[in-house]
């Protein structure tokens, strides 16, 4: 089969008395050519998103002037800019996908760097970005000092806080010194610093320190020991307790006196007596007070010559007594034989 042939030829018509060329019909079918703007019509463009970055520190303050860039996923930059004195910054009109957002600056001098971070762009949808930029740490230098050379001592152990809460521990080595990293959450920050651990041969040192750290700013502290006396330990606290070298000797107790005599123990253990030393050449608070009347003294030196003297008073009247009767009764035999 051929396609039949297809000719266009003019016809022409006549109407109110002009002349006017028309085409002439055609075999086939003809498709209608779309418009331009029936094709944008049904291809619309894509919406486009945006992204709100918010800047701050750990103190709630905003942060102007930090610095960004905003890169696509192939790498190639598409945006930068600055926050502004509300510590805002916003990107526009951007193509849905992920992006890459770059800080260049934190624009201060004391708060770190932020790390990259992806942000993904919705159709007409912003997405919004808190940033906390930390402060800078602090750093602190320590120094142990003996108080009278100012010689470096190791081996120290020091405590650094604040309030209740000890953040760093640091301990000298060979040159009396060490160093650490202090964290901070406000632009200014006061801390202590305690010793725990004293050198050897030294005193503790008891007072604890106080000192304001800034972020990035150095701080010295420094601890003065001094050496521990000789003949002394320390104690629980650090402090030296003396103790003595020697005993001291117990004085001699004062010997017994028994019935006017003191006894004293001789080289074999045996006791023996010694007389008592007179009267007169006792102390005056050791003075034998006088007995009252009517009654026998209760010292011993002044009982036995009373007792002795009362015993031979009492023999001397029973003897007389005796030879009395005696002799009366010899007296009444020989005057009876004389009657």
């Amino acid at each position: 089969m051929y396609a039949p042939l297809v000719r266009s030829t003019a016809v022409v018509i006549a109407v109110t008395g002009a002349l006017a060329w028309a085409p002439a019909a055609t075999a086939g079918t003809s498709v209608p050519t779309p418009s331009a703007s029936a094709a944008t019509a049904e291809t619309p463009a894509p919406d486009t998103g945006s992204v709100e970055i918010t800047t701050n520190d750990p103190a709630g303050d905003v942060l102007p002037g930090a610095a960004f860039l905003l890169l696509d996923s192939a790498g190639r930059e598409v945006a930068r800019g600055k926050t502004d004195a509300q510590g805002k910054l916003t990107f526009s009109d951007l193509t849905p996908g992920i992006y890459r957002l770059k800080e260049q600056t934190s624009g201060s001098p004391r708060h770190e760097a932020v790390a990259d971070q992806d942000v993904i762009v919705t159709p007409g949808a912003t997405t919004r970005l808190m940033i906390t930029y930390p402060f800078k740490t602090a750093t602190v230098l320590l120094q142990v000092k003996d108080d009278r050379t100012g010689k470096p001592l190791p081996g120290a152990t020091v405590n650094i806080g604040t309030g209740t809460s000890t953040l760093l521990t640091l301990t000298t080595g060979t040159q009396g010194t060490a160093s650490g990293e202090l964290p901070l959450s406000r632009n200014e920050m006061q801390f202590w610093a305690k010793e725990i651990k004293a050198p050897a041969g030294y005193d503790l040192y008891s007072p604890i320190q106080t000192f304001t750290a800034t972020p990035g700013a150095p701080v010295n502290v420094t601890v003065i020991n001094a050496k521990t006396a000789t003949g002394s330990t320390p104690g629980p606290s650090g402090r030296p307790t003396h103790k003595p070298t020697s005993t001291p000797s117990k004085p001699d107790r004062p010997s017994s006196v028994t019935d006017g005599a003191t006894l004293a123990t001789s080289g074999t253990g045996t006791p023996e007596a010694e007389s008592s030393p007179p009267a007169a050449a006792l102390p005056l608070s050791h003075s034998t007070p006088k007995a009252s009347a009517g009654s026998l003294a209760h010292t011993g030196t002044d009982a036995t010559p009373w007792l002795i003297g009362g015993a031979g008073t009492l023999i001397t009247a029973g003897g007389v007594a005796l030879a009395l009767a005696r002799r009366s009764r010899t007296d009444k035999s020989t005057s009876a034989c004389k009657n």
